[in-house]
């Protein structure tokens, strides 16, 4: 780069640029390289020339160096009842973003890479929403904003892939009142603003499935945040018409759709009422993922239902029929498309034969038309009750990796990894999760490579390698990944896009690193030579 002074540190780096093509052998010193810390530092002057410069005949690619694992590692974070986030109700938002930070970096130190955070619990918003009220679960008050005023969803989303996370945003599409809940609706509330279209079942209150209007209030909120927020994923949950509640002689109380129904019969509609209800549910979902990929192409959709689709599929199975009693035609969703990630929440133990979680994911694996991800949902929580050793939850993530249908876990939730007493976080850290993994790519969505990363050694010194990096064409990148050889072996790092510089400790040769766009397609390598 023309008028710009190297700096004499920079000259005495060896400096080469590589690209992929041939095989080449390498790797000398005593100690592996590991990568520390990661400053927040734009890229220097003489970093900058050392970009710009035309630099010698690229090395090859190492025929030895390591894919990086690919395998979706995620978590939910539940603010329903203050499950997860915040802890509780009214907490100052300087705690609220404390608590926060504390949870993503539990996560990043357990070795995950995506958090789905709950930003609609029940027609409420924990964002700064322009058509819900804010939520009682963050202010103690449904509709008060907090203060001094932040914007939560803002705020997780970048704090989030600052570090490296996938953040996606969970919606509960027609749940308007949960037990949990504490405080009276505001009167900008759905609950107030169409009372016509609520309907009291038990102690919830819930938006008719069957209404347009209530399909059209969910998509435009979802919508919403896909447009104004930088999120990673939209995802909803099992809730579309409720869990069957009964009344205090045990008898199951009947969902209160009767006018809506009937309406729909008058109108010449000839479906029996539990196959109406499924078509309201599958009309919402297809609507959904076609409007949302219309809006942002590449944000995922997924969906967490129940685990099991009905009683005897497989055979062995039994338990809830989610196809009849809560009318969630989930294996036709799957097959249809309408998804790009399967989460079912297989909720059950290993070897707990009516309803054995590998039984079930091979069940969905094999149901899997089009090829989508699934990820099933392990209920973690159990370590966290007592109720199942941490042995379980590592056994469920083992049974994951030898289904080649399947690609990564979701955990039911965040409580369950905080503690170190349940021994779920050393257990998951010690084995499963010790190294490095990427979000698999979504092919259907784009199959659209970031350029090359620029990459050159800025800066050798004994027992560290100081790396300069920037993105290849104008396009941002999501992350780096950085693979270096020592004489022990190669290491894998993934390491947050906005870096511009990258410390190795130890020694390391050859470095390999590529660029990972949003859809997780990962570029051609550049290769350094330190030696």
């Amino acid at each position: 780069m023309r008028g710009i002074k190297i700096t004499t540190a920079v000259r005495r780096a060896r400096i080469t640029l590589l690209a992929a093509a041939l095989t080449v052998s390498g790797g000398c010193g005593q100690t592996p390289a590991r990568l520390i810390s990661l400053p927040a530092s734009a890229l220097d002057t003489g970093a900058v020339a050392i970009l710009g410069e035309t630099l010698p005949t690229p090395h090859a690619v190492p025929a030895d160096v390591p894919e990086i694992q690919r395998e979706f590692r995620g978590v939910w974070i539940a603010a329903v009842g203050n499950m997860d986030w915040p802890s509780r109700p009214g907490l100052p938002p300087e705690v609220q973003r404390a608590e926060l930070l504390v949870m993503l970096a539990r996560a990043v130190s357990l070795g995950l890479n995506a958090v789905i955070l709950q930003v609609r619990p029940a027609g409420d918003a924990l964002y700064a929403s322009p058509y819900e009220p804010w939520s009682e679960y963050l202010n103690g008050q449904r509709g008060r904003a907090p203060s001094p005023h932040y914007d939560p969803l803002d705020f997780a989303v970048r704090e989030a892939q600052r570090r490296g996370l996938e953040l996606h945003a969970w919606f509960n599409p027609f749940r308007a009142r949960d037990p949990t809940a504490r405080g009276s609706a505001s009167p900008d509330h759905f609950t107030r603003v169409h009372p016509g279209l609520v309907r009291r079942y038990g102690s919830y209150l819930w938006m008719e499935p069957s209404e347009p209007a209530v399909h059209d209030q969910a998509i435009k909120v979802i919508l919403d945040v896909a447009r104004r927020y930088d999120v990673d994923g939209i995802h909803i949950d099992d809730y579309f018409y409720p869990y069957r509640v009964n009344d205090s002689g045990g008898r199951t109380i009947p969902f209160p759709d009767d006018e809506n129904y009937e309406r729909y019969r008058r109108s010449g509609g000839t479906l029996g009422r539990s196959d109406w209800r499924r078509s309201n549910v599958d009309r919402f979902v297809e609507r959904l993922y076609g409007e949302l990929k219309g809006v942002r192409p590449h944000v995922k959709f997924g969906i967490s239902p129940f685990g099991i689709w009905r009683p005897g599929y497989p055979a062995q199975i039994q338990g809830l029929d989610a196809y009849e009693e809560i009318y969630a035609d989930a294996r036709k969703w799957l097959n249809n498309g309408w998804l790009d990630y399967f989460v079912p929440q297989l909720y059950w133990p290993v070897n707990q034969r009516p309803q054995a979680f590998p039984v079930l994911l091979d069940w969905w694996v094999g149901q899997n038309s089009r090829g989508r991800h699934i990820w099933p949902g392990s209920f973690s929580d159990r370590v966290s009750e007592g109720r199942w050793p941490a042995s379980e939850i590592v056994n469920q993530v083992d049974v994951t990796r030898q289904n080649p249908g399947a690609s990564g876990n979701v955990f039911f939730r965040m409580r369950s990894l905080m503690s170190t007493r349940n021994g779920l976080y050393e257990s998951l850290s010690r084995a499963p999760y010790n190294g490095a993994a990427l979000v698999p790519a979504s092919p259907w969505l784009s199959t659209v490579a970031p350029p090359r990363p620029r990459a050159a050694i800025q800066l050798t010194t004994p027992g560290r390698i100081t790396i300069a990096v920037a993105p290849g064409g104008a396009e941002e990148v999501f992350l780096w990944t950085v693979r270096s050889r020592s004489p022990q072996g190669w290491r894998s790092e993934v390491v947050p896009g906005w870096k511009r510089e990258l410390t190795l400790t130890g020694t390391a040769d050859p470095i390999v690193i590529t660029a990972v766009g949003r859809t997780g397609n990962e570029s051609e390598p550049v290769v350094l030579r330190s030696e």
